[in-house]
């Protein structure tokens, strides 16, 4: 697998750590856009939109081999989950006993073309009590995720099965990223 030079435009520590544990360099430079859901925005128009503001907004690549931005997003019944505004406990409820899809678009740039994906995953989570809950909250581990939880953290132990990428639930699904760097002219 050849080994690239790519501008991340995610301050996510953890798309960082999946494109290093794949061999790649990696440079971080965020890029900031207004992620306000709009009236009547269901999660596939809505991740689109995102990425493709973040691609827009995206520093010129530079020597890099290949500019990265991505997104992910919860979607529980057709309701987007954002992250936890102080109410991580309420997600956590929502989404136990119950199936949800996560979904993670990401957008891949050179200067002779780009390549957007999206690839979702269905969630299964098992019955949680409010201890559990509580409980998990208190670890601050959810506070900064899609949905209020991290499948790669504590939050593991709340999802009885997963169908789909397991990456792309973490926040890059690093085989599609992996197919799609090396199709890139």
């Amino acid at each position: 697998m050849k080994s690239f030079a790519i501008l991340l435009c995610s301050a996510s520590p953890r798309r960082k750590q999946l494109l290093e544990a794949l061999g790649h360099r990696v440079t971080v430079s965020p890029v900031n856009v207004d992620e306000t859901e709009r009236p009547g925005e269901g999660a596939a128009a809505y991740i689109e939109r995102i990425v493709a503001s973040k691609l827009a907004a995206a520093p010129p690549l530079g020597a890099h081999d290949a500019l990265l931005v991505a997104d992910t997003v919860v979607d529980l019944d057709g309701a987007i989950l954002h992250k936890p505004a102080g109410d991580g406990d309420r997600l956590l409820r929502a989404l136990s006993g119950r199936a949800h899809v996560v979904t993670t678009r990401f957008a891949l740039a050179t200067p002779r073309g780009a390549h957007v994906e999206s690839v979702a995953t269905r969630v299964v989570f098992r019955a949680l009590d409010e201890q559990e809950i509580a409980d998990y909250v208190a670890t601050g581990e959810g506070e900064d995720k899609a949905g209020g939880y991290a499948i790669q953290g504590r939050g593991a132990a709340f999802v009885s099965r997963i169908e789909g990428s397991y990456g792309a639930v973490v926040g890059l699904p690093s085989c599609e990223v992996s197919v799609a760097l090396s199709r890139l002219p």
